[in-house]
């Protein structure tokens, strides 16, 4: 098993992700959050209360 990285930055409802991968970005709030990975890959979030959730890939990005 190696080592890896990773640390996210917030600011307001921007998330900066850091990682060993590279840099990603996510924008939104708990319920609703809108992704781009440090691959490429766009996913969009919904999460409702009681632990129920919706995730849809919109961009397949070069994994």
């Amino acid at each position: 098993m190696g080592w890896g990285y990773r640390k996210s930055l917030k600011f307001g409802p921007f998330r900066l992700n850091l990682s060993r991968s590279g840099v990603g970005h996510s924008w939104g709030n708990r319920a609703f959050r809108v992704t781009k990975t440090a691959d490429g890959r766009r996913t969009l979030s919904v999460n409702l209360p009681g632990g129920f959730h919706w995730r849809k890939t919109l961009g397949s990005g070069s994994r």
